[in-house]
Parts: C-alpha cells; structure tokens; sequence
C-alpha cells in the first residue's frame, strides 16, 4: 500500500465490500426506509389485543419480525456506508435519518412488550407451545426473561424516545476522534506518513524507538488538548448508563448490562479477582521486554515494539487469506470455502481510507453477506490475525443466519468474541508450526513474542479496561461526578499496578483511558477476556480431540441466539461460571513467557 491514504471515491471497488447484497441502488434502500413507519403502524394495529387469542399473538409477532427486519437491514446498509467513510456528509444523512426512523418507531411500539409481559403466564405459554409459534418461542421466552424490568407503556415509550440522544456522547467522540482531530505526520525513511488512528498501531510497531516516541507524545498530546471535551462525553455516557439502570430498577449498571444474557454479575467480577491474582506472569513479561529491547527505562511506547527484529512480515492480502485458509483446515471445507470466497469476494473492506472508521469489526445480518470492516496494512503481521478474528465473527454469523428463524438468530457479544479468538489462535499454532518445521528460531520467537503480546491484550488489558469502567460507573452510582482529573487519576492507577514496576509512564499515558471507543458501550470489553479464555480451551479441545469435539464446537457457531450464552458454551464444552477456563489461559500466557524469557 502507498503511504498516502486514498479518497473513498478512489478506492477500487475490488478492495469495497459488496453493498449490492442488501439494496442494489439508494433509491431501494430508500423504498424499505420508508416502509418502517407503515410496518410500524402494522404493529400497532395489534396494541389492545395480544391477550385476546394466540392467533392474534401470532400475527403480532410476524408483523414485529417483518418491522425488525427492515429495520436491520436498512440501518446495516446506511451504517456501513457511514463507517466506510465517517466524513460523507450524505453517509451522515442517511444514517441519521434511519436513527431518527428507528427511535420514531420503538417509541411507537413501546406498548409491545409491556403488553406481551401482560399475558397470564400460563396461558402465554401453553400458546408458544403450539407447533406455528416454533419461530417465535425463543423470541417469547427471552422477553419474559426480562419482565421484572419492564416498565409501563407510559415509560417505556419515554426510554424508547431517549434512544437517539443517548447515542450523542459516542457519536461525537467518534466524529471528534476519527475526522476533526489532527495527529500531524511522523516522518520514515525521508517520507512524512500522516498520524491516524489507523496508523497508530503501525507506528507503535516500528522498531524504530525514536518514531516509536515521536508518534506517542503527537498522538497524547493531541488527546491531552482535548482532555475536558473527551471526558465530559464519556462521563455523558456514564450517567446514561446509570440513568436506564435505575429508571428499570437494577441494583447498578453492571448488572444492567448483563441481565439480559443470563450472565451473574460473579462472572465478571470473578475475571477481574482471577486476573489480579496473575499479574506477576504480566510484570515479568514486561521485564523480559525491557531487557531485549537494551533500553534503561522501558516506556509505554516500548509495549508494542517487536521483541524479534529483522524477520519479514509483509503478507499481501490474499497471501493473508491463504494463511487463514489452511490454518483452519481443520473445520472442514465448507467453512474454509465459505469464509475465503467471502473475504475475497465482497465481505470485506480491506484498507484504509480517509474518514474510513478506525480499527475493525464484523457485522452480520440476517440479509446479505456478514460484512467486515479492516484496515489492513500488508507489514503488519498483526492484522493476518485480525483478519482471522474478524473471520470468527462472520462465519459465526453465517451459521447462526443458516441455522436459526430471524428472532432467535443473533448471538450475543459474549459468545462471539469466542469465536473469533479462537481463529486466531488457529492461525498462531499454524505459524508457529512452519517456523518449527523449517527450524526458524528467529521467526518462532517472533511469534511467540507477539502471540504473547496478543493474549495480553486481549486478556489482561481488556480486564484492565473493564475494572477501569467499573470503579467510573461505581462511582458515580456512589454520587462523585466524573471529570477529567477523576478519570485520569482511575487510570494512571491501573496502569500501575497492570504493569508493574518496570514501566515508566509520560505525564499523559493516562489519557489513554478516554480515547477508547469501547468505553461508549458499557461492560463490553470484558467479553474480550472471558472470550479468549473460552477460546484457547475450545481450541485446545478441537485440535486435541476427535470428530464429536468439532461436531461440539459447531453446534455452538448454529446456536445463535437459541439459547443464553452460558448454555451455549457449555454444550461447546466450557464452563464460564468457573473461574477454570480463565486461570487456565492465563496459565498458557505464563508458560510462553517463561519460553520466551528462555528464547530471549
């Protein structure tokens, strides 16, 4: 790829994912767009009249299948489109206009499910027992699961009208970080290479430590100029979170954001205790790393730098492919057949462009392809791995989509960061084993160092992350209000005690914690964690067994959203509500170090 980064308009449309799979032309989309305040009055037509009889329940539900659909598809059209290219301001319209459309129509509907929890619970559930209602029972039950916390019609249709600006603090945070903020350039090899959220990884990565340097304190500071802005949205976000907690009546906003999945608050406070026990493995990864980079004071620009220089990690695209290819050969044909012919032909956006949304995510719907997002940088042998991560997710989806009636198709956030790990993970022992067959000791420690780097991030840091949103929303459950000083003074202290006393911190390592997008979606990121826990052991499990442990594993991708996540991976054979699968990866994270502290 050149260092200059591309208009969307010039973007080949062999590097684009395939729109065309959900509308053909804006004028369809803007058909179906229009169709949801109709489809919404369909439903309403049914408001006074879902306990009459369960034909009539029926017909209600199919007609909230039909407004639901819609509703995905016409927001997964005009959302991709905005994430291709945050800075179109018709990309921006169109999203807004669905958004407005949306909260128009859950606020109309809002008498739906106050109603449905209505029912006498006897009757509704003789009647989902009936053979025509089988599309919808999962649908039902899941919806009864969460009546203690349903309000009034009255008061859900105020939450319902709120929606839209809930979503402010996280939108303008993402305009604020991916559009107006200027990083500058640092200059390589004689060339000046802009500084973006997409690049910051790749500068992070050069072994170069004056680079190294250079792009951190542009980047933190640029962060730091806007340190009041950025912590007044997420403290925005904060008491949104708290507000809908408390407006429904859950004892805090953690239990909020796990209620719905069946997942015990133990869970999540079990992985912090659990990782907080193993953080000497951690600080003695860091003193290997300083030791191996030769540096007096490590620094946290010095966290990603590659511990194995001088190996060759330029993989084209398609070489990338090939990789994931053959490491999962050992899900069989058509997963592997299906996954290549989508991430070569139209599932995926493949790199950067100017405005294009940083990072990279899968989203899957039940119409057209499981789209995924990348940003992929041919000299980053990190991004084969996210490739594979993302890869996780969208074949997840496509099983769950082939498997499963629309209502009940959608897993949850908590299974499908298994899925996507454990890729990766496939993609690590394969490597690994070329290197072992071809007796390349510089390139095994090459990838040992950086699967290391990659269960820690995965692992620790996103634990971290998750004690960090924690104690900020505990706090303000306890009444302190959140500012900057707050935030930074939660974070440094973690940063602390994660890293232990080898690492040196800037003034300004601790803005670190308001420049994470997750944050806007509270209690997610732990799933990262407990996912890549289930993961190694389901890798383990797979690669180690025999036909009824594959045959395991896939019955946990045609889940979907059948049953509560919990289930789901104990059929695939792990139990979360144990604190065992997360000790035991942390167990495999101290046994590469200890190996890598023999290699280095």
């Amino acid at each position: 790829m050149k260092n200059s980064i591309p208009e969307r308009k010039d973007v080949p449309q062999s590097d684009k994912w395939d729109l065309s799979q959900l509308y053909k032309s804006d004028a369809d989309w803007e058909k179906d767009l229009a169709k949801i305040s109709e489809l919404t009055e369909k439903v309403c037509s049914f408001k006074g009249k879902l306990s009459e009889n369960s034909e009539t329940l029926l017909a209600s539900l199919k007609a909230l299948e039909e407004l639901d659909r819609t509703i995905e598809q016409v927001y997964q059209y005009a959302s991709l489109q905005h994430s291709a290219d945050e800075g179109d301001s018709a990309a921006q319209e169109k999203h807004g206009r669905v958004m407005m459309a949306v909260t128009d129509s859950e606020s109309r509907i809002s008498f739906y499910t106050p109603e449905l929890m209505a029912i006498e619970d006897e009757k509704l559930n003789q009647w989902i027992e009936q053979p025509q209602f089988a599309d919808f029972i999962i649908f039902v039950k899941k919806s009864v699961h969460m009546k203690p916390y349903i309000l009034s019609e009255k008061e859900e249709r105020i939450l319902a009208l709120q929606n839209e600006s809930a979503q402010t603090a996280y939108n303008t945070f993402s305009l604020l970080t991916n559009v107006d903020l200027n990083f500058g350039t640092v200059k390589i090899d004689g060339t000046e290479k802009a500084l973006t959220q997409t690049t910051w990884s790749q500068f992070m990565d050069n072994p170069d430590r004056e680079i190294r340097r250079e792009a951190y304190q542009k980047f933190y500071a640029t962060y730091e100029a806007h340190q009041n802005t950025l912590a007044t949205l997420y403290a925005g976000s904060v008491n949104d979170d708290v507000f809908s907690a408390r407006a429904r009546g859950y004892n805090s906003s953690l239990e909020a954001a796990l209620y719905s999945n069946k997942v015990p608050v133990s869970v999540y406070k079990n992985l912090v205790e659990t990782v907080r026990k193993n953080l000497e493995p951690l600080h003695k990864y860091y003193s290997i790393r300083k030791r191996a980079l030769k540096v007096d004071h490590l620094k946290h620009y010095d966290v990603y730098a590659p511990l194995v220089a001088d190996v060759d990690t330029h993989t084209t695209y398609e070489e990338s492919v090939e990789i994931c290819r053959n490491a999962m050969a050992i899900l069989g044909k058509e997963y592997t057949d299906t996954l290549c012919g989508g991430l070569l032909n139209g599932w995926c956006d493949r790199y950067e462009n100017k405005g294009k949304r940083s990072g990279a995510f899968s989203s899957g719907g039940y119409v057209g392809y499981p789209y995924i997002l990348l940003n992929y940088k041919e000299d980053v042998i990190r991004d084969v791995f996210t490739m594979a991560h993302e890869g996780g997710h969208s074949m997840h989806s496509w099983y769950s989509v082939h498997n499963n009636p629309y209502l009940s198709y959608n897993y949850t956030i908590f299974e499908a960061e298994v899925a996507s790990t454990f890729n990766e993970e496939l993609v690590f022992q394969y490597l690994l084993k070329q290197a072992e067959e071809k007796n390349d000791g510089r390139m095994k420690a090459y990838l040992l160092s950086m699967r290391a780097s990659d269960i820690l991030a995965t692992l620790y840091r996103q634990t971290m992350f998750a004690e960090f949103e924690l104690k900020a929303h505990e706090m303000v459950e306890n009444g302190q209000p959140l500012n900057a000083t707050v935030l930074r003074g939660i974070y440094r202290q973690l940063l602390v005690d994660y890293f232990g006393p080898e690492m040196e911190f800037e003034s300004n390592s601790d803005m670190e914690g308001l420049r994470i997008p997750h944050f806007y979606n509270a209690f997610y990121v732990y799933k990262y964690a407990t996912g890549i826990s289930a993961a190694l052991a389901l890798a383990k499990r797979v690669t180690t067994g025999g036909q009824s442990e594959k045959e395991d594993y896939f019955k946990f991708l045609k889940s979907g959203g059948s049953r509560y996540p919990i289930e789901s991976l104990k059929v695939a054979g792990v139990d979360m509500e144990s604190t065992k699968p997360v000790q035991d990866a942390l167990d495999v994270f101290k046994n590469i170090v200890d190996e890598l502290d023999k290699i280095l």
